[in-house]
């Protein structure tokens, strides 16, 4: 007979303790996995063994998003892998085919990989955080799987959708605060340099960039005569698909664009300007400004999609500013920045949270995680009808009235 089998997490609270990405906070997933007769309140269900594992799986159809394409292209491509380590909740013992239960109630802890170690491989090794890019071109589910086997035929698995985010991109965080600066030169007559006061953002935060192009003095006289004509700045978004394939394909989209006509002679003394524009945002609202229902499987950003790298794809932002003279080739400059899924005040909301979960965590043993005892009522035990809520009475079942 078929067993119901629920997963639920702690009283008040989200399967998910601690924040992935950051390893201070031990990120997990808490919980158990219930068990009942899934026919009649009171008929055991047979029971041999119960696993329970994070499972995440990627796929990506990167001509879904073209209706030509879509049935021409490639099909959906798909991986799947196990997060951390699968968890052996119950075996029943040795000798016997199954238990006979009325009811079963496993706790368990999964371990979130948190990249805190020597190698560039163990920081690979934090999950990427659950996305939906738009039209499914790439997507990354995780779902706990639970794995039921009751007697030898019969085996029944069961998935729980998570979503997952990752917060070590955050604005918030002091090394996306400091300056970056790059230079980028035409012609040996003009140096273009950019600089950005900070290089994280979310959902509508504003994007300054300064912005210098300098004549080479070696070569005065020529690049006097160089016109500069528009300078643009711009955020791309470039999504590569099988990164690490034989074939690597990469898109790039423009998501917003800012030109600045100057029409201006190169002065000596090198032309400064300061450059703008919000970070695009996903209207996450309907026409009727509602918020729908989201999906289970994601959470629900405010960007359509942000700085990840996955199995199967890799997504990367850059600012790109752009410089087009007369007199000398145009300069183009791309400088790599971090999108993150929340934008600055979000942020900010974020980092006492992560500071108490820190502090959480330092109690925590990841190799003896303190878990609650199992709680496993079996068919012949003395009571166990009464754990159900159910009593005899004259040879017959009734509701129990304390």
């Amino acid at each position: 007979m078929a067993a119901f089998v629920r997963v639920s997490g702690p009283p008040n609270s989200n399967f998910l303790v601690g924040y992935p990405g950051i390893s201070a906070t031990l990120p997990r997933i808490e919980g158990k996995v219930e068990i009942r007769p899934h026919v009649g309140i009171s008929a055991p269900v047979l029971i041999s063994l119960v696993t329970i594992c994070l499972q995440r799986r990627e796929s990506i159809h990167p001509a879904a998003d073209s209706v030509t394409k879509k049935h021409l292209g490639a099909a959906r491509k798909e991986f799947t892998d196990v997060v951390g380590k699968e968890m052996l909740l119950f075996r029943c013992h040795s000798g016997r085919e199954n238990e006979s239960v009325l009811s079963m109630d496993l706790p368990f802890v999964i371990f979130i990989p948190f990249g805190r170690g020597p190698n560039e491989d163990s920081a690979r090794r934090v999950p990427p955080a659950s996305l939906q890019m738009p039209s499914r071109t790439a997507e990354t589910v995780y779902e706990l799987l639970v794995t039921v086997q009751q007697g030898h035929s019969e085996q029944r698995k069961y998935a729980f959708p998570i979503p997952l985010s990752r917060y070590d991109t955050l604005s918030t965080f002091g090394m996306y605060n400091r300056p970056e600066s790059s230079e980028a030169v035409s012609d040996h007559l003009v140096t273009l340099g950019v600089s950005l006061p900070r290089w994280s953002y979310g959902p509508l935060d504003p994007v300054s960039v300064y912005i210098k192009l300098a004549p080479n003095p070696d070569w005065l006289s020529k690049a006097r005569k160089v016109t500069i004509s528009k300078i643009s700045i711009a955020i791309d978004e470039d999504v590569i698909y099988n990164p690490e394939g034989d074939e690597p394909t990469r898109k790039t989209k423009t998501l917003a664009k800012q030109s600045q006509q100057v029409g201006v002679k190169m002065p000596e003394a090198g032309y400064m300007t300061n450059l703008g524009l919000v970070f695009p945002a996903k209207d996450v609202r309907d026409s009727e400004g509602i918020i729908p229902r989201g999906k289970k499987e994601f959470p629900t950003y405010g960007v359509s999609g942000f700085t990840t790298t996955g199995h199967l794809y890799k997504i990367e932002y850059y600012l790109t500013v752009k410089a087009t003279m007369s007199g000398a080739k145009d300069i183009l400059l791309k400088q790599p920045i971090v999108v993150c899924p929340y934008d600055h005040a979000g942020c900010k909301l974020e980092m006492e949270a992560i500071e108490q979960a820190a502090k959480d965590a330092a109690e925590v043993s990841p190799e003896n995680p303190m878990l609650p005892a199992p709680s496993i009522i079996l068919a012949n035990q003395p009571g166990g009808l009464r754990a159900l809520g159910v009593t005899m009475v004259g040879g017959q079942r009734k509701p129990l009235i304390e």
